[in-house]
């Protein structure tokens, strides 16, 4: 989206000035960063006036021993990661666009192939600060890792699609690259296959670090890949790659290649088709199956999380409907304690609130 037109704040003060104007003259506000997620979570509705936090993005205070790290939440997420990079540390979250703002990525709660090792931004985030439509900065959490005291309060904001408020600063702990990493490619003709090589290897003794299911971008071998990723020492590497003598091994850029290659897969299809929408399910690893065949039959392409439970289907075009989330009345409360006057990105969360 061109934002060259949005407001534009420098600093958590001027941003609070301008929420408050905007909210004392009753005006719609669409409100993000780099606004690369608008395809996702439904559309903003109505809006008449843009906010862009792209112009608040310092690096607030980085303690490479504590593994900690503060950041404005309009720093690009790419930056953010070349940061962390120079002193061998990382934010496994690899969400699909790295070019987004950081306060983007946790506010549309992204997150990629590591969360099976790593997890969410739940449990990377230890402390944010958001400015409310009445122009109060509200801060949660801390700047330690143990320090969890108010963390609730910014958890409502992680996944919130900017509908309450607008996040200023993300305080995260890090973690240290790991020294070894090599990924393992197999492919399958059938799900039946695949799947039952997950079983296999779930119920292994060496947990991997990622281990997705696509079926897209197979060679002529096979329809689908099962992306296995190992990461720790050189040791861990070794033994996965004799559990997988039959699979090919990637190293280095071959395998930094092929996880950009499903980074990239979602921002990629949503730009080549205008109609599209991607869709994410939430299911337990017994359904995920189901799940995928039923994709698989209307020749959707998908990413299955295929050890987290989480599969994203590419629509590119008469995506089915989203059905009310069992807990819309709850967020239809948070929604009117933070923005009674549904001011804030109205129609987001594909209109559940």
């Amino acid at each position: 989206m061109n934002i060259a037109n949005a407001i534009q704040p420098g600093t958590k003060e001027q941003l609070g000035e301008a929420l408050l104007d905007l909210a004392r003259a009753r005006k719609t506000i669409r409100l993000g960063g780099n606004f690369t997620k608008d395809r996702i979570g439904g559309p903003v509705r109505d809006a008449k006036a843009t906010l862009s936090m792209a112009g608040i993005r310092r690096l607030l205070k980085y303690e490479p021993r504590d593994l900690t790290i503060s950041v404005e939440s309009g720093m690009a997420w790419n930056e953010l990661e070349r940061t962390l990079a120079e002193h061998g540390q990382m934010l496994p979250l690899d969400p699909a666009w790295g070019g987004a703002t950081v306060g983007g990525v946790i506010a549309a709660n992204q997150s990629g192939p590591l969360r099976r090792l790593y997890g969410t931004a739940r449990d990377m985030v230890i402390g944010m600060t958001f400015v409310t439509l009445d122009g109060q900065e509200i801060r949660t959490g801390g700047n330690v890792v143990k320090n969890v005291a108010g963390l609730d309060m910014g958890k409502l904001l992680i996944g919130s699609f900017g509908t309450l408020a607008a996040i200023t600063s993300v305080n995260f702990k890090v973690s240290p690259m790991p020294p070894a990493s090599r990924t393992f490619v197999l492919e399958f003709a059938t799900l039946a296959e695949a799947f039952a090589e997950r079983d296999r290897i779930l119920r292994g003794q060496m947990p991997p670090a990622a281990i997705d299911l696509v079926n897209w971008g197979a060679s002529q071998t096979g329809a689908l890949r099962l992306l296995v990723r190992a990461m720790g020492t050189a040791a861990v590497a070794e033994r996965f790659t004799r559990e997988f003598p039959n699979a090919r091994a990637l190293d280095g850029d071959e395998e930094t290649a092929v996880w950009r290659e499903v980074r990239d897969f979602t921002p990629q299809f949503l730009e080549e088709n205008p109609h599209s929408r991607m869709l994410t399910t939430a299911c337990s690893l017994v359904d995920m199956r189901a799940v995928a065949e039923k994709l698989a039959v209307a020749n959707v392409p998908f990413i299955a999380r295929a050890g987290s439970g989480a599969v994203y289907a590419h629509y590119a075009a008469n995506a089915p409907l989203v059905t009310v989330r069992d807990d819309a009345e709850m967020m239809k409360k948070v929604k009117h304690m933070f923005d009674p006057e549904d001011l804030l990105n109205r129609g987001r969360l594909y209109g559940y609130i």
